[in-house]
């Protein structure tokens, strides 16, 4: 699960206001793994590294294939050791001493405009021998063989900060700078954000790239796993009234059967990821001493949720 804390005073204030019985009396029924400790800064988030190594990938920071398991989605079949990024259309908001980058989802990017930005862009990524492919509105995918080796900063990582910190080194990064400079100039005055700024629209104005990384020899991902990304958007938006509202729900639709589902003699194996660190707690501890009860006695599960 993806979202389940942060570290704001803010996030930890909602996470001690909140009641989640059955999450908690799931967890006071299986054992912890030791967690995966990390902090904010890497540009990898714990639920990207969770899902990385669910699908038995190397964990490298920033180079986790993420777009490489999208193109394999989308069919386009990339060969092992391609790379590709995730392409992000994007509006970077011009502050008094920063550029921060809003949530794309706050574009209202539909379907015609997206592929009129893409159409606008593409030669300028040709130029550089980049392939792009259009997907949804809201994410492109860029193929070439440098994106296999150059480390990128998550978009959740991202939103609504200082892009300049989350940009990588500048010998690593040139040419995205340069490439993210050519976009921005081409969409200043460009038709589409004309017609935007009549509809009071944000303008699109650059992009965001991530999920670079080499292409694995084989794809697969583990048997019934999936990402819960409920807390994601009232997290971004740090709507802390909603994500507590968010919590609940989850605690009552996904926590509640899963715990029936438990006593019941169902496996389970619940990973919770944070800001910083990621936790997992399996049915059963496995022998030879590599799995142990992480805590004597089983804290709250806002205790719990506020150490990630």
């Amino acid at each position: 699960m993806a979202f389940a804390s942060a570290t704001s005073e803010a996030a930890l204030h909602t996470l001690g206001t909140l009641q989640l019985p059955h999450l908690e009396a799931l967890l006071a029924r299986l054992h912890a793994q030791a967690p995966d400790e990390g902090d904010e800064y890497s540009l990898n988030p714990p639920h990207e590294r969770a899902w990385a190594r669910a699908c038995g990938w190397e964990v490298q920071d920033g180079l986790i294939p993420l777009a490489a398991q999208a193109a394999h989605a989308a069919g386009l079949a990339p060969p092992p050791g391609s790379g590709w990024a995730l392409v992000s259309p994007a509006h970077w908001h011009a502050g008094t001493e920063q550029f921060s980058l809003l949530n794309p989802a706050d574009l209202a990017l539909d379907e015609a405009s997206s592929r009129a930005a893409f159409e606008a862009v593409r030669p300028l990524f040709e130029e550089d021998g980049i392939r792009l492919h259009w997907c949804t509105p809201l994410q492109w995918l860029a193929e070439h063989e440098s994106l296999a080796h150059l480390p990128t900063a998550s978009l959740d990582r991202v939103i609504g900060r200082n892009v300049d910190l989350w940009l990588g080194p500048p010998q690593a990064a040139r040419r995205l700078r340069r490439l993210q400079a050519e976009v921005q100039m081409l969409l200043h005055s460009h038709p589409l954000n004309q017609a935007r700024d009549a509809q009071g629209l944000l303008p699109l104005n650059s992009f965001w790239l991530s999920g670079t990384g080499s292409a694995p020899p084989q794809w697969g991902t583990p048997n019934a796993a999936q990402c819960v990304e409920t807390l994601r958007a009232p997290l971004l938006a740090e709507d802390w009234a909603a994500w507590a509202e968010a919590w609940h729900a989850l605690d009552a639709t996904l926590f509640k059967p899963l715990l029936a589902e438990h006593k019941a003699g169902a496996p389970l194996t619940l990973t919770l990821c944070g800001e910083r660190h990621a936790q997992t707690w399996l049915t059963q501890a496995a022998r030879g001493g590599l799995w142990r009860r992480w805590w004597a006695a089983k804290p709250a599960a806002a205790t719990v949720l506020m150490a990630l």
